[in-house]
């Protein structure tokens, strides 16, 4: 059985757009590879290769985003509020004196370097449903990690 995995609104349409700009350069790869496999032997004709390589990789690309599409689900913030965190929460967290803002998203969704972290990495799954004033252990390749909750928002 599949599981389904969390996807905030925004995440969503940004997905579409991308799966839509995609299906948009299909057509033009399709007529590139025509005209290359036109231009003669195609053992020995390079842009017949390259060409037939970037439609592969662009209908490998569409299929994986057609693929997330079926197999996601649509999170908002819950009925809770900002009482306890979750998809969409920012959320502070102080570790070693130092305090840092994040975005819990989906998995597609993320950045860490806009703030923007998954509900599955190792922060993000200790953050999930936990209070302000709470304090979590993200356990992370470099081993475990202290934080306490400031706000949620």
């Amino acid at each position: 059985m599949i599981k389904r995995k969390l996807m905030t609104k925004n995440g969503l349409l940004k997905l579409k757009k991308d799966l839509a700009k995609l299906e948009e350069q299909r057509p033009e790869a399709v007529v590139r590879l025509e005209t290359a496999r036109q231009m003669g032997d195609l053992r020995e004709n390079s842009e017949y290769h390259a060409a037939r390589e970037d439609l592969a990789l662009l209908d490998t690309q569409i299929d994986e985003l057609k693929e997330i599409l079926v197999n996601i689900k649509i999170v908002g913030k819950g009925s809770n509020g900002v009482s306890r965190v979750g998809l969409e929460s920012l959320v502070t967290v102080k570790n070693n004196g130092r305090e840092i803002t994040y975005q819990l998203v989906g998995e597609h969704e993320s950045n860490p370097l806009k703030g923007k972290i998954s509900y599955t990495s190792p922060l993000g799954k200790a953050l999930m449903g936990q209070r302000v004033g709470d304090r979590v252990v993200a356990k992370t390749p470099r081993g475990k990690i202290n934080y306490q909750i400031i706000t949620i928002k």
